[in-house]
């Protein structure tokens, strides 16, 4: 029997597993789960970061990659539209790194603190420890759901305008470091919307889509004159021979949202300010099915190739995407 093995197939059976607490109203999933509580509902999301896949320790500094850390646990926060407010922080650190443990762990709380002190999240604990392996940091967010509720993946319908928040491709030439989540953007959109699906970039703009759409049981087509399309992405495509849109729909972490929402919501959108300095795009319309690019030639199918992390030691057949 083949067993698939990579992530999504290990979420998927995570999914299907019993949940015993009648207060976990979203288990695993989504960009964060929901656990009910008599105020306002709670989100709580972690993310795992590592040397050698999420960064390089001898190429990056320390404070960069603590900004990172906490940049993509926030981002997930932020494609809830939801409020963090504490943060446990959890570090493996490296003793056979070239910089003592000590000085590396200080910056990475120099720049994971800068990012928890500008978005009001207090980091009350966590734990360290001590290898002879790569640094690992593991984040975990608190959070709670906007007045106006939690925004889930599964809330597209065909007719939903599709918009994202920023210019995509490219962010591994130095950009995946110091991302700004959309925490205050999220909420702004939510309250002026609502918002029927959003999600963040991490995976790259057609493989994240692809959860909104698979979560919400339809199919969208986007514009290819519609993406916004990084400089970095100009820029990466000169050193890789692919196409600038190549990389702005399958590179990752830009950790831009990627949000959809009925035409009339759409459209008051597109003729307002949402906040100072962002620039919505709309790129799509959902469908009933299928997933396509619209060039001015015709439709191609799009086929996401974003990041997948493998959970099995590839064999001389396989081969994992990078």
């Amino acid at each position: 029997m083949m067993i698939a093995s990579d992530e999504f197939s290990f979420i998927n059976w995570l999914r299907q597993q019993p949940l015993a607490d009648s207060r976990v109203i979203l288990g695993p999933g989504d960009d964060t789960a929901i656990l009910r509580n008599p105020k306002r509902d709670l989100l709580l999301t972690t993310d795992l970061l590592m040397d050698g896949v999420d960064f390089h320790l001898h190429q990056a500094d320390p404070q960069a990659i603590g900004h990172k850390a906490m940049a993509a646990n926030l981002s997930d926060i932020a494609a809830m539209a939801g409020e963090p407010l504490a943060a446990l922080v959890a570090l493996a650190l490296p003793t056979s790194a070239a910089t003592s443990a000590r000085i590396i762990a200080e910056k990475l709380m120099l720049g994971i603190r800068e990012l928890a002190d500008r978005f009001a999240v207090s980091i009350v604990g966590g734990d360290t420890n001590s290898w002879n392996q790569g640094l690992a940091i593991c984040i975990t967010i608190l959070g709670q759901v906007s007045p106006r509720g939690a925004v889930r993946r599964s809330g597209a319908c065909p007719g939903n305008w599709i918009f994202v928040t920023g210019p995509v491709g490219g962010s591994i030439r130095g950009r995946h470091l110091k991302p700004t989540p959309r925490i205050r953007e999220a909420l702004r959109l939510q309250e002026l919307g609502p918002l029927t699906a959003m999600i963040d970039i991490s995976d790259g703009l057609a493989a994240d889509l692809a959860h909104i759409l698979e979560e919400s049981r339809c199919g969208a087509v986007l514009h290819a004159d519609q993406i916004p399309i990084h400089p970095d992405a100009y820029a990466l495509a000169t050193e890789t021979g692919k196409t600038p849109l190549y990389h702005a729909l399958n590179d990752g972490e830009d950790f831009e949202l990627i949000f959809t929402t009925t035409p009339e919501v759409g459209k008051r959108f597109c003729e307002m300010e949402i906040s100072p300095g962002l620039t919505l795009y709309k790129i799509g319309e959902c469908v009933a099915s299928g997933y396509w690019l619209e060039h001015p030639t015709g439709r191609t199918p799009i086929i996401p190739q974003g990041w997948v992390h493998p959970l099995n030691k590839p064999s001389d057949s396989e081969s994992t995407v990078a």
